[in-house]
């Protein structure tokens, strides 16, 4: 079972702009090796070089960042394959203890299996 998991801090210091020290990247960097559950990751550039879009109707909103609440800035994202969601919070912990002060929000990804078997060759799904 794939998740995906959002790392938001409990401040602003993901908005600094400064790249993190060699010793926090190495002890994440083993993390992250001896995980063998890490499909992908990456940390998040400050919201000020980013946007948010958004469609209501026919209408197209762009909003620039920074978004200056501290429970809106995501840091950093994961995409990690576990057997279940137990497997997954405790992955969260052992993550958080390294990362510091902050939440992780964990999702479960849809896989294919979940809509059902594919339709018979030649049958369009509708």
């Amino acid at each position: 079972m794939r998740f995906m998991m959002f790392y938001k801090p409990s401040s602003l210091d993901a908005e600094a702009s400064v790249f993190p020290k060699p010793a926090y990247l190495a002890r994440m960097n083993a993390f992250i090796a001896e995980s063998g559950f890490l499909l992908s990751t990456d940390g998040l550039k400050p919201s000020s070089q980013g946007a948010r879009t958004r469609l209501a109707g026919e209408r197209f909103t762009v909003i620039d960042g920074s978004f200056a609440e501290a429970e809106e800035v995501i840091a950093g994202y994961a995409v990690l394959q576990f057997t279940s969601k137990e497997e997954a919070i405790e992955a969260a912990k052992r993550f958080l203890e390294l990362a510091g002060d902050g939440e992780c929000e964990i999702r479960p990804l849809y896989e294919a299996s979940d809509f059902g078997p594919p339709p018979p060759a030649g049958e369009k799904a509708r």
